[in-house]
């Protein structure tokens, strides 16, 4: 079972409470199938930790590495991911469709 938008959040606001550096993913654009909706969020604090989901597998492997870049350079990105693009092999999706993840820190 996915955990639902205001765990997701309310986790954020306890790992911040607590002094953890915290990133959260949220999905932006999908194109054709992709495992989750715009909307969905993953949040990752600085052990990279995690909780909810942006898509699965290897997806959200790489969003966790990405997040922890922005935690600790604090710059946002934006990440796609799909079976056309160069990450194919490493963090495609098997779905066919194509999905961006906008990564940011939680301040």
């Amino acid at each position: 079972m996915l955990a639902a938008d205001d765990d997701i959040l309310a986790r954020a606001e306890d790992w911040r409470k607590a002094g953890k550096g915290v990133a959260i993913a949220t999905v932006t654009e999908t194109w054709g199938s992709a495992p989750r909706p715009v909307g969905s969020h993953l949040v990752i604090d600085d052990e990279g930790h995690f909780l909810g989901s942006v898509s699965g597998g290897c997806v959200e492997g790489e969003v966790v590495t990405e997040a922890m870049d922005v935690i600790a350079d604090g710059k946002a990105r934006t990440l796609e991911f799909g079976v056309q693009d160069e990450t194919a092999w490493r963090a495609g999706l098997s779905c066919g469709g194509r999905i961006r993840v906008y990564v940011e820190k939680v301040v």
